[in-house]
């Protein structure tokens, strides 16, 4: 939480803090390169490993599988799937034309289903589209929520397993091996490339695709798993993609999809833990007493009143793991936020809060005096100038005293599934509280540390604005305004002032790629900003702004605390 004074000496500090600095990174880090083991450790590559000892780590690594799949029952993670489909464009680069989006959280404790929030109906097993009688493409979002398993009946007797190599996938050292249905197995096997790490034989990444089907059709795909608990892997990317699949129209649909699966133990956000830590505290430090000593004053009490609805509703988001628990990205955004209060002498404004939505379309709106950003938003702006914009207009709402509906401050209010969250949760504004907060933070910005810099911010509308058309999915929020709806373009009068958006020029950089900024720690939800080298682009196709990009994440190995570095309670003497 912050204060906010009018010292010299905290404008001067707000002023000068750098806290985005993304002026020069313009793209997202490359690849990690992979390394073999004569590239660590100098030696010759690692040989074939004999029959007899390939034979003894297939069978760890199905019976790993087989435990990975059971373990699977019993963890209800949400999915988030966002395709875009692709065509030539006349310079013959790739371009989305259209887009789907799905939003559930993913139960296999009876086989494959899911509950959707986003309203559309989830059915399928393990392919992904099929052909409807126009021959068009039909996405099932648990087409790709199942691709978090390899095989649910993955055994030995129904595939053919080839060593490759040994190769490291981050600082994890992992097996290579090739897999195969034999002849004899039923459809709907694994056929591509697993990643087995060289500890548990734990698959932490596999590629690939399904074998056919008479009725169904399967795209590639490239699962990733990280290591979220000591000697356990979860699922938490998975990248699609496809650009030869035959249909009966003759056409060659191409897309590409980015699967994301978080949320995997929602209760250690709720607080139900404070009842089982012991703390114990230093009689000097216990207060048995309020710290008010007098009833509220009606404006006081109206308030309160306020506030409890505003942290019912945040509460509520992130007990069921659609919000983000605060974290260094909030600090990130409250240190902007700062610099356009102090900047514009706001001393009278109450705490602002910000906090990070952790779903993929892009979206900002306020809950009271709290600011929320989504995950993507984050992910596709340039610049810090460009975030300043965003807020300005969620902080132009609060100065204005745009008010939260207040039936959220009875508690019964948020006593509904998960999945009805869009349905029972709108925090939208009408247009004329959407018109007046355009214009206040136009204000705010013209006197913030931005100024000189809002050319950057109308860029990224326009680049927006471009985009907007193809992807409806991508633009349309859960629930607060739309950015670019219909004919209506929030911060509007800065386009103006914004230089002509030039897509050849590889030094104008209007917006980035999908997931180039944020990363989610599947298992806490915590967000922390990705801190990579700016990357030097070789051509106008890395721009790719607002596009699917696969994932190549950093694998790390978590350790089991040795028994000496536990803490030890010391007995009271």
């Amino acid at each position: 939480m912050r204060s906010v004074t009018n010292s010299v000496v905290t404008l001067v500090i707000f002023l000068n803090l750098s806290v985005w600095s993304f002026a020069q990174d313009v793209s997202r880090a490359a690849a990690p390169a992979t390394k073999t083991d004569s590239a660590n450790s100098g030696q010759p590559s690692a040989p074939t490993p004999s029959a007899g000892a390939f034979d003894q780590v297939v069978d760890r690594v199905v019976q790993r599988e087989q435990f990975f799949v059971a373990q699977m029952r019993h963890l209800h993670p949400l999915v988030e799937t966002y395709i875009q489909n692709l065509k030539n464009d006349r310079e013959h680069n790739v371009v989305p034309i259209s887009d789907e989006y799905f939003l559930g959280r993913l139960d296999t404790s009876n086989g494959a289903d899911d509950r959707s929030f986003t309203g559309q109906a989830d059915r399928g097993k393990r392919f992904v589209n099929r052909l409807s009688s126009s021959h068009s493409m039909k996405f099932l979002p648990l087409g790709f929520a199942t691709m978090v398993m390899l095989d649910e009946d993955f055994q030995r007797q129904y595939y053919d397993f080839n060593f490759v190599r040994q190769e490291f996938l981050g600082e994890v050292r992992c097996l290579v091996i090739d897999v195969q249905p034999k002849e004899q197995a039923s459809n709907e096997r694994f056929v591509g490339r697993i990643w087995v790490e060289d500890q548990d034989y734990n698959i932490v990444r596999f590629n690939g695709s399904y074998s056919p089907h008479k009725e169904n059709s399967y795209l590639r795909f490239d699962s990733w798993r990280l290591n979220l608990r000591p000697g356990v892997w979860l699922p938490a990317y998975i990248y699609g993609e496809e650009s030869d699949l035959k249909v009966k129209s003759g056409q060659t649909p191409r897309f590409k999809a980015q699967t994301r699966l978080w949320d995997y133990d929602p209760q250690r956000l709720t607080n139900n833990q404070e009842f089982t830590q012991i703390q114990v505290e230093s009689l000097q430090t216990v207060r048995d007493q309020s710290e008010s000593a007098q009833d509220d004053s009606p404006v006081e009490a109206e308030r309160a009143w306020e506030r409890q609805a505003e942290e019912n509703a945040v509460e509520r988001l992130q007990k069921i793991g659609l919000l983000a628990p605060p974290g260094e990205v909030d600090k990130v955004m409250e240190t902007v936020v700062n610099n356009l209060i102090v900047t514009n002498n706001l001393t009278h404004i109450p705490d602002v809060r910000c906090r990070v939505l952790l779903t993929l379309p892009l979206e900002s709106f306020t809950i009271g005096r709290t600011i929320v950003v989504s995950r993507g938003l984050l992910d596709v702006l340039p610049d810090e100038p460009s975030l300043a914009m965003v807020l300005a207009h969620e902080l132009g709402h609060i100065v204005l005293g745009h008010r939260l509906d207040t039936k959220l401050a009875f508690n019964d209010s948020v006593f509904f599934p998960d999945d009805k969250t869009f349905e029972r949760l709108d925090f939208t504004r009408n247009a004329a509280d959407e018109e007046a907060a355009d214009r206040k933070a136009v204000d705010l910005l013209a006197k913030s540390p931005y100024k000189d810099k809002l050319g950057n911010a109308g860029l990224f509308l326009k680049a927006l604005q471009a985009r907007a058309p193809e992807l409806k999915h991508l633009i349309r929020p859960h629930l607060g305004n739309s950015l670019a709806g219909g004919k209506t373009m929030r911060m509007s009068a800065l386009l103006n002032s914004a230089p002509q958006l030039e897509t050849p020029r590889l030094d104008q950089i209007a917006a980035l790629p999908l997931g180039g900024r944020v990363k989610l720690d599947p298992l806490s939800n915590r967000v922390e900003l990705l801190k990579t080298k700016p990357v030097a682009l070789l051509s106008v196709r890395e721009k790719i702004p607002f596009e699917v990009t696969p994932f190549f994440p950093y694998l790390t190995r978590l350790h089991t605390v040795s028994p000496d570095k536990v803490a030890v309670v010391p007995s009271a003497q």
